[in-house]
């Protein structure tokens, strides 16, 4: 979390920024990785502004909210310099169930939208934004944003949309709408390694029963063109989009 660096200043911060970033890449890093609220909107920030936010920090709404979107900027800028995908994960809302155990107190609502991205998705052309939405209610807008912007990619089925019949549905769309290889078919953000390969199984399960129904059985692909696709989306997309 950014946000805890002892930074004073603009200066001071764009320099530890970097050097986080110089680190994590030295180390092998293949991308920035973010989850953001449904009202959080990331846009410019005049230098001279953010500066003086920093210089004498307010618990403020508007404070918080203009050093949250300077500091998010920041980070985008330094995606640029290293070549490094933004993989954003948008829409959740922390703590709703306030007496939920860990991990189990976040939920969604429907204020969220990727038109609250558009700046950035445009002032960052050299960028890959992988982008996972909270809900499958939410997947036409990422299938048309997708369809749209260069830089903007499908990833995965993440949190609420992570149920077979949302992925189905979700996939079948995204399979229509968005070329094969702007799409990330599948990650996971497991809390306990262990969980990795049924989530994976389950998503392979579904993405079997998609391409035999919408592309095997309909004569669109032979079988050994709908396993190449299959393989696109679980691996070769992600070796090319992170540079493994």
């Amino acid at each position: 979390r950014v946000e805890v660096i002892d930074a004073g200043d603009l200066p001071t911060l764009r320099k530890a920024i970097r050097v986080l970033f110089e680190r994590f890449t030295a180390k092998g890093a293949k991308a920035c990785a973010i989850s953001l609220p449904p009202d959080f909107q990331p846009h410019t920030v005049r230098d001279e502004l953010l500066d003086t936010e920093l210089r004498v920090p307010s618990s403020e709404p508007k404070a918080r909210q203009i050093r949250s979107a300077g500091i998010f900027w920041l980070l985008a800028e330094q995606c640029r310099e290293f070549s490094l995908p933004f993989d954003l994960m948008i829409g959740v809302n922390r703590n709703v169930y306030e007496k939920g155990v860990h991990q189990g107190r976040d939920l969604f609502d429907r204020r969220c939208s990727l038109i609250q991205y558009r700046e950035l998705f445009n002032a960052f052309p050299e960028v890959t934004f992988p982008i996972s939405v909270l809900t499958s209610g939410q997947n036409q807008e990422l299938v048309a944003y997708s369809w749209i912007f260069p830089n903007v990619v499908c990833n995965g089925h993440w949190w609420y949309s992570n149920l077979p019949t949302y992925i189905a549905a979700d996939t079948r769309e995204r399979l229509q709408g968005v070329p094969k290889v702007k799409q990330i078919g599948y990650y996971s953000d497991a809390y306990k390694l262990e969980f990795v390969l049924p989530k994976y199984s389950m998503y392979r399960r579904v993405l079997a029963g998609v391409l035999a129904d919408e592309f095997v059985r309909t004569k669109r692909l032979t079988e050994t063109e709908a396993v190449a696709l299959g393989q696109r989306l679980l691996r070769d997309n992600v070796r090319e989009i992170f540079n493994v």
